[in-house]
């Protein structure tokens, strides 16, 4: 298994500090998550039903189709590799959200590693790039004219081109979705982050018909939970929370990347639900800021950190005075902007 973000039970056995006292940026989720509200008594007590309306919210919110509803974009990440030809060649951007690359493995197949300048001479040299966009932690881009055009050269041999847009909400309009019934082109997105419902496990996947159908049946009946789709359904026409947040987190990811510039960690990349720095003191400051009781993600390759939003003022301010304790070189003495 993995290492991910999100471990605070963990941490807070490692260090011994209760698990009320942590401040967890180490997930990239939106910690001001969509509000989840009662669910009707009724809901858990029936198997999920295909017509109740999830799948028109989502064709409407992500805008495109055809689209299957998965438990999370995991499900769709372990069960693609099964569905294409063992003498395929992968290349998969590096680094980037590690399960992609460890599924493909998992089940026998030699994986490149991609880093985002190489993917055009990648696309001739292989079978099926798998992009996210934005990357994850490194905040790299790109624009829907590139994608479209690696698409087209896999597609003409037969190739797949799979991009994962899980910190995609807070950007739309760069979205491949209204693309993904062409054949070769598989786009993945998730409500775990810009929602910040990541324990709902909702997830789906835009495709061409043949292969969503050939996905569907090797995930099985009742792939999300009735309570899940019900949520997420609520969740996704939900348009003034969508709009507010999309202000909301344009002006708070933007304070975070001052922040942690004015106390020495300058952002190599980022997006609005997460700022990444690459430096070789990661496992020290990550260790110095857990003692305080402050969870970040830390990399091994390359070294680096990835920083989630604060929820609140309370949580800006210990985070604050937690920089200001690193004593790092280039401080600025303005501290953070509001």
């Amino acid at each position: 298994m993995l290492e991910h973000g999100g471990k605070l039970i963990q941490a807070a056995r490692r260090y011994s500090i209760p698990l009320a006292a942590w401040l967890d940026l180490s997930t990239g989720l939106n910690p001001r998550g969509w509000p989840v509200g009662s669910i009707p008594a009724a809901i858990w007590a029936r198997l999920p039903e295909e017509d109740d309306g999830l799948i028109p919210a989502a064709r409407n919110y992500y805008g495109g189709e055809p689209l299957l509803a998965v438990a999370g974009s995991q499900a769709a990440i372990q069960a693609l590799p099964r569905l294409r030809d063992p003498s395929s060649r992968i290349a998969i951007l590096h680094p980037a959200y590690a399960e992609h690359a460890h599924a493909w493995r998992s089940t026998g197949f030699h994986v490149t590693p991609l880093s985002a300048a190489d993917v055009d001479e990648a696309v001739d040299e292989h079978d099926v790039i798998l992009l996210v966009n934005p990357n994850n932690p490194t905040g790299a881009r790109f624009s829907t004219a590139q994608c479209l055009r690696w698409h087209q050269q896999l597609r003409q041999r037969g190739g797949w081109l799979i991009v994962d847009e899980a910190f995609m909400d807070a950007t739309p309009n760069n979205s491949l979705v209204p693309h993904a019934s062409q054949a070769g082109l598989i786009v993945l997105r998730s409500l775990g982050k810009f929602f910040g419902l990541a324990g709902i496990r909702v997830g789906f996947v835009f495709a061409e018909p043949t292969l969503l159908s050939r996905l569907a049946e090797r995930l099985g009946p009742w792939p999300v939970s009735g309570p899940s789709r019900h949520i997420a359904k609520r969740a996704l026409q939900d348009i003034v929370w969508q709009t507010d947040t999309r202000q909301r987190l344009t002006h708070q990811g933007q304070r975070l990347h001052c922040l942690l510039s004015d106390y020495g960690l300058p952002a190599d990349g980022g997006t609005l639900l997460f700022q990444w720095i690459k430096t070789p003191d990661a496992p020290a400051i990550h260790e110095r800021l857990a003692r305080q009781a402050i969870l970040t993600r830390r990399f091994e390759n390359p070294a680096s950190l990835r920083f989630g939003l604060p929820a609140d003022e309370a949580q800006w301010a210990r985070l604050e005075q937690a920089l200001v304790t690193l004593n790092l070189h280039g401080h600025a003495a303005g501290g953070a902007r509001q």
